[in-house]
């Protein structure tokens, strides 16, 4: 196997460190510029679920129609 880089862990500081706020602001630009970045599947509110299977349907409900609605627009 092939290394191609080393990379530090950010360390957890009590202190706010202004170059980890910068890289964390960098990586949401660039996952918004992702074809769907800006783009949620889910409705807005508040969900209560009874069960862990629940709520995994309801996401995968809301994951299926978004990306069927997306592909039915192009």
């Amino acid at each position: 196997m092939k290394q191609a880089g080393v990379r530090k862990q950010p360390s957890v500081t009590k202190n706010a460190n202004s170059a980890l706020f910068l890289r964390g602001c960098l990586l949401n630009d660039e996952l918004h510029r992702l074809p769907t970045g800006s783009t949620t599947y889910f409705p807005r509110g508040v969900f209560h679920y009874k069960t862990h299977e629940a709520a995994s349907q309801h996401w995968l409900e809301c994951v299926t129609s978004g990306i069927a609605n997306k592909h039915k627009v192009r």
